[in-house]
């Protein structure tokens, strides 16, 4: 049970942010949470070496050196410009952020949008006089909720559609989860204005064509970015067509970062990688893994009267628990108890609604909100927990009552 504790206070530290005199980021708060857990004895050397998810950290790995390349050669606010140019009131932005992340999370997975999102955030707040705050939390929330739609959006939707057994699964989380989808991205809109009413009242928004640094390395960032683009729509196609062969996504990472890996400049593209971040998910792996093998949670689970398999209790465990053991580990527990109970699509969907949402709810219920904070902090900005949750826990009620009205 030391874990709990370690863990517990973990989330402590996370919502105090400092030691004393000192201030702790997230990522060095969890390392001393996995090195407790090491130190004590709730985990083996060894377990932890295997309890680390190598295809996520390449596939971040992968996803980084292509963001990096994109921002140092400028590339990427010229592309922003491109898509953003259009938007000339706060509102039109803030609305145009939401809809163009949230539908581009449900192909390019969330974490993929956070990585590329992040710098192009702040260079609008910047360039405009807006909080950095509201776009990085538009961003955050968008992306986290345009997710839920696709079997592809996030990991744990991808281990529904697979280990769930569902036919077709991209017609089916269209089918069930689309409409309540939309509905929750116009609702964290309406709650991001209710809450940032100031920033709102800027008049008018002057775009400019931001210019390109380094045309060559941002010739290799386009094609790598069309090439990780064109890779995981034929993912879309091979899975949507029952095709056997597996396109892993740690491939289609590498496999696009290659052009910009044989670039002249790669060291010194990968020494400014967000490695910070890499070593979060390191010490959250371990940290989980000591959790998980203290079965509390798994306990919990098995001895509650509620019915496991109900909708409510799919949503509100998933919710909750995402927070505590991350939303993937919580997708494989609950998984056999939704198949040894007979549970039909509507509660696999509230599985996948649910463990997804969860990123809305605190900082920690997304892997994609730590990447945002992490790659925010390189430029001087952050969210803090308050900050998060203070929004976090109404939209995430909202989105609650949402999914639950459509899946019942």
């Amino acid at each position: 049970m030391l874990a709990i504790i370690i863990l517990f206070l973990v989330f402590i530290l996370i919502i105090i942010g400092k030691v004393g005199k000192f201030r702790l980021h997230i990522w060095q708060i969890m390392t001393l949470g996995a090195a407790g857990a090491v130190a004590t004895g709730q985990i083996s050397l060894a377990e932890s070496a295997q309890s680390v998810n190598l295809d996520i950290l390449l596939f971040l790995f992968g996803v980084f050196v292509i963001g990096r390349s994109l921002e140092d050669s400028g590339y990427l606010g010229h592309l922003s410009y491109r898509i953003f140019r259009r938007a000339g009131t706060v509102d039109m932005l803030v609305f145009t952020i939401m809809l163009v992340m949230g539908f581009a999370s449900a192909i390019l997975m969330n974490d993929t949008l956070a990585i590329i999102g992040t710098p192009v955030m702040l260079h609008l707040a910047g360039k405009h006089g807006i909080s950095p705050k509201l776009l990085l939390l538009a961003l955050a929330f968008s992306i986290t909720t345009g997710s839920v739609m696709s079997p592809i959006g996030n990991p744990q939707n991808l281990l529904i559609a697979l280990d769930g057994n569902i036919i077709n699964p991209f017609v089916t989380f269209f089918q069930y989860l689309f409409l309540p989808t939309l509905i929750n991205v116009l609702l964290a809109f309406v709650l991001l204005k209710l809450f940032f009413r100031q920033s709102f009242t800027i008049s008018r928004l002057n775009h400019s064509e931001e210019p390109i640094k380094d045309p060559h390395l941002a010739f290799l960032s386009r094609l790598s970015l069309l090439i990780l683009v064109s890779l995981i729509f034929l993912k879309v196609g091979l899975i949507m067509l029952d095709v056997s062969f597996a396109l892993e996504l740690t491939y289609i990472s590498l496999i696009a970062a290659f052009p910009i890996l044989a670039h002249t400049e790669r060291l010194k593209i990968i020494s400014r990688i967000d490695w910070h971040t890499l070593i979060f998910f390191i010490s959250m792996f371990i940290l989980m893994q000591s959790v998980w093998n203290t079965g509390f949670f798994q306990h919990q689970i098995d001895r509650s009267q509620m019915d496991a398999a109900s909708t409510p209790m799919i949503l509100a465990v998933s919710i909750i628990l995402s927070q505590f053991i991350s939303n993937v580990p919580l997708v494989a527990l609950y998984l056999p108890i939704l198949t040894h109970a007979n549970a039909g699509v509507p509660q696999l969907m509230a599985l996948a609604a649910g463990s997804t949402i969860a990123g809305n709810l605190t900082i920690l219920g997304a892997a994609s909100n730590v990447i945002i904070i992490h790659n925010a902090e390189k430029y001087g900005h952050t969210i803090g927990f308050m900050d998060f949750i203070k929004i976090g826990i109404p939209l995430t009620m909202v989105n609650i009552a949402v999914y639950y009205v459509f899946l019942v």
